[in-house]
């Protein structure tokens, strides 16, 4: 066990609040678990040294920042820093139906809310996870009312800080009929570590438009994860968006526990020169007439490194399950690493799953078409590497939110570039 998982767990031994009792299975499972090596399978190629060489301390009291708005999404927006809320949620003006607490002023209601999401959602065997349940001290309890349909997009910023590492929890219930839009955003560059883990509960035909945008670089250390777990008919569309750092991991769960469940799940990441990103997902049909699609892109800079392991597990009673899978890589050099793992694991006999994946390289005969047309190296290649994700950017449902993503996603493929 690693010098930081101890104190892990002894600052997790002197948290005493109404989750107490919750972080203490966390406890007793991560007493009991190893340090991960390259000789673990979920960790094979993704190393944790640069956490091990990390001097962080724990989130002291954050100065007051400020959100940059997003123009024409009229956002209701909720800001973290450092894993502690800044927002006044008194001040807020919510939509009938629509409830929103904080894990320092939840009400007893609010409490056994959170009780029947927290740590129920996301599996037991993610390390990271556990540190989170473990010491995540605040974090939002999001509860929407049956046939309750909140237009306004809920979102919610964590912005980590030089020098501080941080835990952040977003607990999500929507009722029977219900319909919300949820959109988590993460930044950092400075030497910093932060986890931020999210479940979700859909309801019985309720409909969740979700997005995650983990843009943390350079020295922020980030590893976080969205859990959904569907009921009957409902509808899941997610799109993540992620940079590359020292170290960045994302784990997607997505279980499909009622009947005629639909998930959609889009995933864009970009790393610059030395980067690395892990994203592992996994898809759990539990019970029939399950509906998935899955589409992952990466672009990979000089000697970045990605690892993509997505799975699809179709339980035995799972039949009339439509599922597929596909992993497509751009390397901008060939220093460059991509890990690309898709799995079908099929027990029931009468299903439609498919699956792939691709790695190609930057086609220097297009990029000299271009440059011969007068157009610079490095807005050829923007124009190129935008093309390779513009159609998974072009299916967002929220076309406001994807037109400030457009010149945010240029800018870093500048940074990118391969001199």
């Amino acid at each position: 066990m690693s010098q930081w998982l101890q104190q892990v767990i002894k600052r997790g031994q002197a948290i005493d609040d109404w989750l107490s009792p919750l972080r203490v299975e966390a406890l007793k499972a991560l007493s009991k678990t190893d340090w991960p090596n390259r000789r673990v399978e979920n960790w094979k190629y993704t190393s944790l040294a640069p956490l091990e060489a990390l001097e962080l301390s724990a989130a002291s009291p954050a100065e007051k920042a400020v959100i940059e708005s997003i123009e024409g999404l009229n956002s209701l927006d909720l800001l973290f820093v450092d894993g502690q809320l800044q927002s006044d949620l008194s001040l807020l003006s919510l939509s009938k139906g629509l409830h929103i607490s904080s894990f320092q002023n939840a009400s007893v209601k609010q409490q056994n809310v959170a009780n029947t999401l927290f740590a129920k959602i996301k599996p037991q065997r993610h390390l990271f996870g556990l540190v989170n349940d473990a010491l995540a001290e605040d974090g939002l309890i999001i509860d929407i009312d049956a046939d309750c349909q909140i237009e306004q997009p809920i979102r919610v910023v964590n912005l980590s800080s030089d020098g501080q590492e941080s835990h952040h929890r977003i607990l999500v219930r929507l009722g029977k009929n219900a319909k919300a839009t949820v959109i988590e955003q993460g930044q950092g560059e400075q030497p910093s570590l932060s986890t931020s883990f999210a479940e979700y509960e859909i309801g019985e035909q309720a409909c969740l438009e979700h997005y995650r945008m983990a843009m943390h670089t350079d020295q922020a250390l980030h590893i976080g994860g969205c859990h959904f777990s569907l009921l009957q008919e409902a509808k899941l569309n997610s799109t993540l968006i992620a940079y590359g750092s020292q170290l960045s991991r994302m784990d997607i769960d997505i279980i499909h526990n009622g009947e005629h469940a639909n998930a959609k799940f889009n995933a864009v990441y970009l790393l610059g020169e030395s980067e690395q990103f892990d994203l592992h997902s996994t898809i759990e049909h539990v019970v029939p007439n399950g509906t998935t699609e899955e589409n992952a892109r990466g672009i990979m800079g000089d000697k970045a490194k990605a690892v993509f392991n997505g799975r699809i597990h179709i339980h035995r009673d799972a039949q009339k399950t439509l599922a597929q899978l596909n992993n497509r890589n751009l390397l901008l050099s060939r220093r460059g690493q991509i890990n690309t793992k898709p799995e079908l694991e099929i027990y029931a006999d009468d299903v439609q799953c498919a699956h792939g994946a691709t790695v190609a390289e930057t086609e220097e005969e297009t990029l000299y078409y271009l440059r011969s047309r007068g157009i610079s190296r490095s807005q050829a290649l923007v124009m190129l590497n935008f093309g390779f994700i513009q159609e998974l950017v072009n299916q967002m449902p929220n076309q406001q939110l994807a037109q400030w993503l457009k010149p945010q996603l240029k800018s870093r493929f500048v940074e990118m570039e391969v001199k």
